[in-house]
């Protein structure tokens, strides 16, 4: 048996699940799904609490990973791709190559593309930051705008922005003339 708790975030409700054992087994985007929160087990509540209040400080710049406890079904490959995706560095991406060759495994770009597919903890297991080899945005499951806000929310965190009309240059200084003796 498991629990879910819906909440409010930046990219529109998500849906949270947990398992009676005290970790995170969903994280969904509200448009991704019609589901609706199923009621809170004994066991379930402490994790989807913290889940709750760790994506909160995510979204308000205040964390770049996560801690809350997760259990993700999947194969033994995806598995690997996801416990690679949490090496994605905060405010980085990847491509789906890359991530492959990081893995050992060049040339399985496309698995390693259908295993992020299907990664069950969306935000927390950091799937949005890997991109098409062009750099292009590609595929999310919850849609190409709540992938680049995700983005861009990490992007402003790295590199908050400069002065309203841009980066100050110093200028070469110039030398002094000095005095002839």
């Amino acid at each position: 048996m498991s629990s879910s708790r819906q909440i409010d975030s930046p990219l529109g409700p998500l849906l949270l699940s947990a398992d009676r054992a005290g970790r995170l087994t969903g994280v969904r985007i509200g448009a991704e799904t019609g589901a609706r929160p199923f009621g809170e087990q004994h066991g379930a509540t402490g994790v989807l609490d913290v889940a709750t209040e760790q994506l909160e400080e995510y979204f308000a710049g205040r964390r770049t990973e996560f801690s809350v406890p997760v259990a993700m079904a999947g194969t033994p490959f995806q598995q690997w791709v996801w416990e690679e995706l949490r090496r994605v560095g905060f405010g980085t991406t990847v491509s789906y190559g890359e991530l492959a060759a990081r893995m050992g495994r060049s040339g399985a770009a496309r698995a390693v593309g259908h295993a992020n597919a299907r990664n069950p903890v969306a935000v927390i297991v950091p799937c949005h930051r890997v991109v098409g080899a062009s750099g292009a945005l590609t595929g999310y499951r919850g849609g190409l705008a709540v992938k680049r806000l995700l983005l861009d929310l990490e992007a402003r965190q790295v590199s908050p922005p400069g002065p309203p009309h841009g980066p100050v240059r110093a200028r070469a200084r110039q030398p002094v003339p000095v005095s002839g003796s």
